[in-house]
């Protein structure tokens, strides 16, 4: 009996390895990225679209903090989650009830990074604040932060509650003050997020 050689059967297969490794391990290393954010005025609303250009997030993908739930954050790997502050340092509204359910949560092996926008001139001594409302809320429930080593050097304010050991936790942004600077910063620091997820 005729022997037929095992490669015609594997032919695709082989075409198939013969990928560039970088494509390959981007294949397998892709996680499905959920952005989050909490915006009363649609500043946070139009930072979070434009990250979501960033890392090639599609729409449907992109939520308000009011919408989050448990079976919603269990379809991510990765949580983009971001605010705005209000007041004396409070994070927006959306996210008090939003928080309640992901500290409910077991998030071993989730990916989280945060953003947010404040006032660094008329609110220069609470900078912020909201995106530090967020990781202490969040750093006992088991996730891995990402994007959480932003340097201060670039910024000019008093004091912060996202700043920890001398570095922004997430990404702060300025839209009042610095906005010719979001564009670079948004890049930057997605670039980074890409990096880890």
């Amino acid at each position: 009996m005729r022997k037929i050689p095992k490669f015609r059967y594997f032919r695709e297969a082989q075409e198939c390895l013969l990928l560039p490794m970088q494509t390959i391990q981007n294949i397998y290393m892709m996680h499905k990225i959920g952005i989050f954010y909490g915006s009363s005025t649609g500043t946070c609303e139009g930072l979070a679209a434009q990250l979501a250009g960033e890392l090639g997030v599609a729409d449907n993908d992109v939520h308000s903090a009011n919408k989050l739930t448990e079976e919603l954050v269990n379809t991510y790997d990765v949580l983009v989650l971001g605010t705005s502050t209000w007041g004396s340092g409070d994070v927006q509204d959306d996210w008090y009830d939003a928080m309640d359910v992901l500290k409910g949560m077991d998030l071993h092996g989730k990916c989280v990074a945060l953003f947010g926008c404040g006032d660094s001139e008329s609110f220069c001594e609470t900078f912020c604040d909201g995106i530090g409302f967020l990781y202490e809320s969040l750093k006992d429930t088991g996730c891995t932060f990402i994007g959480n080593s932003v340097s201060t050097d670039d910024y000019t304010f008093e004091s912060s509650a996202a700043v920890v050991d001398g570095c922004f936790v997430g990404l702060a942004l300025d839209e009042v003050n610095e906005s010719d600077k979001t564009a670079a910063r948004l890049s930057v620091w997605a670039a980074e997020l890409k990096k880890n997820c």
